[in-house]
């Protein structure tokens, strides 16, 4: 079942800037990656789904709900991380997350101490004295201390050290195994590869793929031929290269990383960005 659904979404701001007919959906339970440099469309895509714009035409749903006439239920059922965090600077880091769980009406039974540990921060501090890391770890617990269902993440690890990040992944990781839907928009290509189900690439904000990892890469795979002086020579270099040998010829099948294929929808004119899966 899709619980976030983007159909055909238009924001044209002229220029070529905007989303042009952007269609894509996250089923319960997956991780679904999206991915593009800045510019291409995310945070925008992002902002329709959170109730923030209007689309100019098409529309988002989120478990049912229209994301712009009913904005108010649909915020209310997710927990989000903008691209850029906007904070209280003079509250204490305590203070936000009380502020927030009052603001959501959370109980005393939320995971704030849980998260708190696992990404090693001390909330007692002023906000606008905390380190663009200390900040990031924050909204991820403001984002995550509730329990939600549906989870919209917008470059989330932005700031955060390796350890940090890793500690992400395997919340992630852990989130998905309890059923939450999430849609994550990211740089992190190994990332994006360890947490999410399926991948949707942006290009000047049009949808030039959706598919899984998998089937990306298998899409994108590149078979090489080569012809070798002798049959002892060819079986050398089949062993060395985990070729297929015919006499003398070897194939070799090359699978591309992420990064690798998301630089391929990047990289020349050869795809068009009229182009939509």
């Amino acid at each position: 079942m899709s619980v976030i659904k983007i159909e055909s979404l238009v924001r044209d701001y002229g220029d070529g800037k905007g989303v042009f007919h952007v269609s894509f959906h996250v089923n319960q339970g997956e991780a679904f990656g999206f991915l593009g440099p800045n510019g291409a469309g995310k945070t925008t895509t992002i902002r329709h789904l959170m109730g923030f714009l209007k689309p100019k035409s098409g529309r988002c749903i989120i478990d049912g709900l229209d994301c712009w006439s009913e904005r108010e239920r649909v915020q209310a059922r997710l927990g989000y991380i903008p691209g850029e965090i906007s904070f209280f600077e003079d509250m204490t880091g305590a203070e936000f997350l009380k502020f927030i769980a009052e603001y959501r009406k959370i109980g005393i039974q939320n995971r704030r101490e849980e998260l708190l540990e696992r990404f090693e921060l001390e909330p007692k501090s002023k906000i606008k004295k905390m380190s663009k890391g200390m900040k990031q770890k924050l909204g991820i617990v403001a984002a995550f201390m509730h329990d939600p269902d549906i989870l919209i993440l917008d470059e989330p690890t932005s700031g955060l050290d390796p350890l940090m990040q890793s500690r992400f992944i395997d919340l992630i990781a852990e989130e998905k195994k309890h059923g939450k839907t999430i849609l994550m928009s990211s740089h992190m290509f190994e990332e994006v590869e360890r947490t999410c189900d399926r991948i949707g690439i942006i290009r000047k904000g049009r949808m030039v793929a959706v598919d899984s990892a998998d089937t990306l890469r298998e899409r994108h795979t590149c078979k090489y031929t080569v012809t070798l002086e002798n049959e002892s020579v060819a079986e050398a270099f089949a062993a060395d290269f985990s070729g297929i040998r015919d006499g003398v010829k070897v194939t070799v099948t090359t699978k591309q990383s992420l990064e690798e294929i998301f630089m391929d929808y990047y990289g020349g004119e050869k795809h068009d960005e009229h182009s939509a899966v």
